[in-house]
């Protein structure tokens, strides 16, 4: 007769968590079976035991360990192994956690989901090293072992996730951190003054009111006055051309042209001036255009720029600028008074009026021509155009004309050729 007992034993494994990392699940189980022999056989060392020892021969199953306590026999699975062992144990899926996925945790020498009824409702599960860590979703609050449930916007900002000196608004469902009026800084962390002194300012600051503020943005200076700032102070000036108290009023020294004297007659932008200082050349004149634009001229009998230098004029300028058309050139001249002008010609291989426009002409030389042609003022012409004289006939060879009288014909035949008179007939008579 055999007498059984069971007793618990478990591999490494770990429960789920909360997000203060509370563990909520330890015990596991896994198979251990005690039998003894009946306390007679053990007394009489009777039923098949071996000098003694209650494992030989061995009680047990299939993949199992046999020791002896209190005298005796208990029977276990080996390890890595589950299952009965006073039959058989079959090997398990793994021995701890770290032969698990991540996500998953060794429990009987199988590897489950540690998130399988871990968490509460509505409660969002995370694994960590094969634990499961509990947590209530966004916008959710409760227990995350028992329940989660949608929280109240209002509820975001109760408590205030802000800051000191901050205010907490919903936005879009979410909490919006800012700093108060008159605070700066990270409202996550807590807002404070921008600022209690002027030295916690840059240098052309001050602090007013704990904000750093312009030191001229006071209204110190007066309205029309200048203003910088030396070591967080404001310094006013009147500009330049301006006259009065700064700190009260500055005056323009000039509001019309009547205001300003004969030596500067011109008021431009409040200052009285004269626009023809050191604008104009030498010996150019300047007048006053509008009573402020400075008009720059060369006297009648003088040329050059206005600007730089007038000078008397020579014959040279005529030409300057060139008043003669395309393709021509002008050279200093007479008219028939006999007064110098610019006189305009073709350039050598052009022909046309020089005043307006010269054109290229048909020929530079007679060998442009054919040869029975010449270049005549740059356009090629027969060579016989009135070359022989009254009655000639002309042939051009090589562009020369060569001039003869036609038969029957006799004189010179560069000016007359004349027909030769037919023979007298003279009769004879014998006596």
């Amino acid at each position: 007769t055999f007498l059984t007992q069971q007793s618990v034993h478990s591999p490494q494994s770990s429960g789920p968590v909360a997000v203060s990392d509370t563990e909520t699940e330890m015990a596991f189980r896994a198979h251990i079976f005690v039998f003894a022999v009946v306390s007679a056989v053990f007394i009489n060392g009777a039923n098949g035991m071996i000098d003694g020892n209650p494992c030989s021969p061995n009680p047990c199953g299939q993949n199992t360990q046999c020791y002896v306590t209190s005298g005796r026999p208990v029977c276990s699975c080996l390890p890595g192994h589950w299952g009965n062992p006073l039959s058989y144990c079959q090997r398990g899926e793994c021995q701890d956690s770290n032969d698990c996925p991540p996500s998953r945790a060794c429990r009987d020498y199988q590897c489950v989901d540690v998130c399988a009824g871990a968490c509460g409702l509505n409660a969002d599960c995370l694994v960590r090293n094969h634990v499961p860590v509990c947590s209530c979703p966004a916008r959710h609050t409760g227990d995350p072992f028992g329940s989660c449930r949608l929280m109240d916007p209002q509820e975001l900002c109760q408590p205030s996730p802000c800051g000191t000196n901050t205010k907490c608004e919903v936005i879009n469902n979410t909490p919006t951190c800012s700093c108060l009026p008159g605070f700066q800084g990270s409202p996550l962390q807590g807002c404070r003054h921008e600022c209690e002194s002027d030295y916690e300012c840059s240098s052309t600051q001050s602090c007013q009111n704990f904000r750093c503020v312009s030191a001229c943005a006071s209204g110190v200076c007066a309205s029309t006055a200048n203003c910088v700032v030396n070591n967080h102070r404001a310094v006013c000036s009147c500009p330049p051309g301006y006259l009065g108290d700064p700190y009260l009023s500055c005056r323009a020294e000039c509001l019309s042209h009547g205001d300003c004297p004969s030596g500067r007659p011109s008021c431009i932008n409040l200052k009285c001036v004269d626009p023809c200082a050191g604008v104009c050349g030498i010996n150019a004149n300047c007048r006053v255009r509008d009573g402020t634009t400075a008009v720059c001229s060369c006297p009648r009998d003088m040329t050059g720029n206005p600007f730089v230098s007038c000078r008397p004029f020579d014959k040279n300028d005529l030409c300057i600028p060139n008043p003669c058309g395309q393709n021509a050139r002008c050279e200093p001249g007479h008219d028939r008074s006999g007064k110098e002008r610019p006189v305009c010609t073709c350039v050598p291989g052009y022909l046309g009026d020089p005043l307006t426009y010269c054109r290229r002409g048909e020929c530079s030389s007679d060998g442009d021509c054919r040869s029975d042609q010449n270049c005549l003022n740059y356009n090629c012409v027969s060579s016989c155009s009135n070359q022989c004289g009254v009655g000639a006939v002309c042939n051009a060879r090589n562009h020369i004309a060569v001039c003869s009288c036609p038969p029957g014909y006799t004189g010179d035949a560069l000016s007359r050729c004349y027909s030769i008179p037919a023979p007298v007939a003279r009769a004879f008579y014998n006596k």
